[in-house]
């Protein structure tokens, strides 16, 4: 019985350079660099979903950017394999719950001990380590229900070995809302 002949591969439309990882040259052996190489039509869906405006059926899409379907399936299905993060974010508001951030200063070399402490109470959310203002080492989400327990908070935090001053901030109204990523930079991926 004679072997099946593989079928074609699919011709890439657009012209453009389909969605491929491409490793970099290593300048730290720890460190692998990876860079992704995107396509119009790529460009052209990650546009569309990364609007706030929810949840975007690839049939809204197909119609939308005028592009079959089935390829809005496919490079859906891979751009959301090996690009987007999904994240629900419950509006606490609606329970009486707040969110707000702290901006801890830490000394003596206690950064990553400070985030390892702060991430074991129940009440933080998010840790990350930033740079910018030379006096903020720490950024910490935490979810509190009233002022006396964000003081209570900010007391424990204060009494880590290593933090020498946190600070808090809280959002109260958002102004609006625009795309996670600038159309513009998203040309430029």
């Amino acid at each position: 019985m004679p072997a099946r002949k593989s079928p074609r591969p699919r011709k890439n439309t657009d012209n453009s350079p389909r969605l491929s990882v491409a490793e970099t040259p290593r300048t730290n052996t720890a460190f692998k660099k990876i860079k992704y190489v995107l396509s119009t039509v790529d460009k052209k869906i990650l546009k569309v979903l990364l609007n706030p405006d929810g949840v975007i059926s690839s049939l809204y899409l197909s119609n939308k950017l005028d592009i079959p379907h089935a390829t809005i399936q496919r490079r859906r299905k891979r751009l959301e394999k090996e690009l987007l993060k999904f994240r629900y974010s419950l509006d606490l508001e609606k329970f009486g719950w707040r969110r707000a951030d702290l901006f801890i200063s830490t000394r003596n070399g206690k950064t990553s001990y400070v985030a390892k402490r702060l991430l074991s109470t129940d009440v933080v959310t998010y840790v990350g380590r930033t740079i910018g203002e030379h006096t903020i080492d720490l950024r910490a989400e935490i979810i509190i229900k009233d002022n006396a327990e964000l003081l209570d908070m900010l007391e424990k935090v204060k009494s880590i070995e290593g933090v020498s001053d946190a600070i808090w901030s809280e959002v109260v109204q958002v102004v609006g809302r625009k795309r996670s990523i600038p159309s513009r930079i998203i040309d430029r991926l």
